[in-house]
Formats: structure tokens, sequence, C-alpha cells
């Protein structure tokens, strides 16, 4: 992304594809090859027809968001491109598992902290707990600040799942 102007943004885009061995290969190769970053990507299939939805989130000018949806158009079996930050309201969420060790006051102090989060306890041993977060990234990211001096071990995000908000789809 270097030598471009403008301010840069942060971009969720959706894209619709043929549920084919490949697909994802070419467009992972479409950042790859031009130097964008991915901060973000998912991929699932989504209907009866055999498409698949890849939702990513990535950063860049307003020129560079622009010509990656215009390449991600080009890519067969692409069948529509929608960069859901623009196109109006949309919900994003991500899923993360976040193991933290602890014992003694830290322990409790996690516990008190998943519990103003709504993290959910998915297991526990004597030295730890594995919480489930599902929320806004910025939700898991102030989580795992929070986490990180009581004793985070590991962390799992699914990456984010985005939606458009109201009667519009990508279908």
């Amino acid at each position: 992304m270097s030598g471009e102007t403008g301010a840069l943004r942060s971009a969720t885009i959706a894209v619709l594809v043929e549920n084919e061995a490949g697909v994802l290969a070419r467009v992972i190769g479409l950042f790859s090859g031009r130097g964008y970053n991915i901060d973000s990507l998912t991929v699932a299939p989504v209907d009866e027809e055999g498409r698949s939805r890849i939702t990513v989130v990535t950063r860049g000018t307003e020129q560079v968001i622009d010509q990656i949806k215009a390449q991600l158009n080009r890519i067969v079996p692409v069948h529509r491109v929608a960069d859901l930050t623009n196109e109006g309201p949309h919900v994003s969420r991500e899923l993360a598992l976040i193991k933290v060790a602890g014992r003694g006051e830290a322990r409790m102090e996690a516990l008190r902290i998943a519990d103003a989060f709504r993290a959910k306890i998915v297991d526990t041993t004597v030295e730890s707990f594995v919480f489930e977060l599902t929320g806004a990234t910025e939700k898991i990211d102030a989580f795992l600040d929070l986490m990180r001096p009581l004793g985070l071990l590991e962390i799992s995000r699914s990456g984010a799942a985005a939606i458009a908000r109201g009667t519009k789809t990508i279908i």
C-alpha cells in the first residue's frame, strides 16, 4: 500500500463465491500478490446451491479498497462483492476462545471480568479457564487487554462474521 495517498480506513468486504476448490486460494492470492493485508478472514458454505461466503476485513485508502473490490469482482467464480462498511449499517461479530491461567486473587479477578463481559466458561481446571466470548472485535480486544496481566495463555479467534442490517442481502 506504499505510495498511496489518502486516509486509511477499515473495510469489511463480503464475497459470495462458488464453493469449489481453489476459490479461497485465488482470493488470498489477490491480497498477497498485491501486498494487501488481511486483518480477518472467515469462510463457510451459505446455501444448498453450492455457494460460500467469504468475509474479509482489510485496511487501505479509498482507492486501494476500490481496487480490491474491482479485482475480487473479476475473479471467477465470484457472484457478488459487497463493502459492508460503505453500503450501510451492518452487524459484525467475532468468536474467541481465551485460555487464562490463574490462582488466588488473579483467578477471582478473571472471573469478575469475564462476568462483566458476559464471557462463558467452557472449560475449567484448578489452574486455568477457557472463556468463550462473542462480540465486536473491539470488545474482544478490550477483554484480552484486561486478561493479559492476569495470566493470558492462549487465544483462538474466528475472525469477523458480518452481515448487512435490514432486508438487504448479498445473495
